[in-house]
C-alpha cells in the first residue's frame, strides 16, 4: 500500500488535567474512506481536532503528506490540504451561502481565480439546493441544508483529505442517507475522506477500513465489513446482538 496521507502516531490530548485521547495511532491512505466510530464522549472528535490543529496535542505526532504537522495551527494545515468539516457545522449564519463558500476558498484567494470558480461550479452541481439558496443567509436554512453547505465549504478549500466530524448530528435519517451517498460518490471520484461518526452503521456501510474509539483509545481496527460482523462491535456500537450459530 502507498505511504499514508495522514499518519497519527501515539496521539495524546488533554483538557487541563483530563486526558481525552490516549496513545491513538491511525492511518489514512490516498483514495481511502476511513471511518472512526464510537459512542458519544469516546474521544473521536478530540482526536480529529488534535489532528487538524484545532487543539494542540500534548503528545504524539501528526504526519501529513510525509511532513510532521503536529504543532501547526489549523489554517496552516488547511493550506497543505488537510481540511475539516467540524461538528455542529460552525457556519457564518449571518452571511449568505455564497459568502460561506467564498470563505471556504480563502486559501486560494477566494473565488477570483479560474480554478476556484471551477470548484464553485462543481460544488453547486453536487448540491443543487445550494445554488437555489445562494443569496440566502446560511442561518435561515434547514439543518440538512446547513450540513450540505458545511461540506461544500470544505470542498472549496480543495482538500487532499477531507475530515468530517459527526455528519449525522441533528439530521433526519433521509438527509443522512443523502449525504452519505454524496460522500461515497466523492470518494469514488478520488477524494480521500476521514469520517467521524457516532452512527456506526452509516459509516461502516461506505468505509474501506474503520477504527473504533472507546475511552480515548482505539479498541478495534480493521476492514469495515469485518468490524460490522464483530460481535463486540455489533452489540456496543451497532445496537444489535450477535445471533448464535
Amino acid at each position: 500500500m502507498s505511504e499514508a496521507l495522514l499518519d497519527i502516531r501515539n496521539l495524546e490530548l488533554r483538557y487541563g488535567a483530563a486526558v481525552a485521547v490516549r496513545d491513538i495511532s491511525l492511518q489514512v491512505h490516498p483514495g481511502q474512506l476511513v471511518a472512526v466510530i464510537g459512542n458519544n464522549g469516546a474521544g473521536k472528535s478530540s482526536m480529529v481536532r488534535g489532528a487538524t490543529g484545532l487543539v494542540r496535542p500534548s503528545g504524539g505526532q501528526v504526519i501529513f503528506r510525509g511532513e510532521d504537522t503536529t504543532r501547526l495551527p489549523a489554517n496552516k494545515k488547511v493550506a497543505r490540504g488537510l481540511v475539516m468539516v467540524p461538528e455542529g457545522r460552525l457556519l457564518f449564519p449571518g452571511q449568505t451561502v455564497e459568502d460561506n463558500l467564498i470563505l471556504g476558498a480563502y486559501v486560494h484567494g477566494g473565488i477570483k481565480t479560474p480554478r476556484s470558480k471551477a470548484t464553485l461550479q462543481r460544488v453547486l452541481e453536487l448540491f443543487p439546493r445550494l445554488r437555489e439558496r445562494l443569496h440566502q443567509q446560511a442561518g435561515s436554512m434547514s439543518g440538512g441544508e446547513q450540513q450540505m453547505l458545511a461540506i461544500a465549504r470544505g470542498l472549496m478549500a480543495e482538500p487532499e483529505l477531507l475530515v468530517i466530524d459527526e455528519l449525522s448530528l441533528g439530521l433526519a435519517p433521509k438527509i443522512v442517507d443523502q449525504l452519505i451517498g454524496v460522500l461515497a460518490d466523492l470518494n469514488r471520484t478520488g477524494l480521500t475522506i476521514l469520517l467521524v461518526e457516532q452512527l456506526a452503521s452509516y459509516a461502516l456501510a461506505i468505509a474501506h477500513t474503520a477504527y473504533v474509539v472507546a475511552n480515548g483509545r482505539i479498541s478495534h481496527h480493521g476492514p469495515s465489513a469485518e468490524l460490522a460482523r464483530d460481535p463486540e462491535v455489533m452489540e456496543a456500537f451497532l445496537g444489535r446482538k450477535k445471533t448464535a450459530a
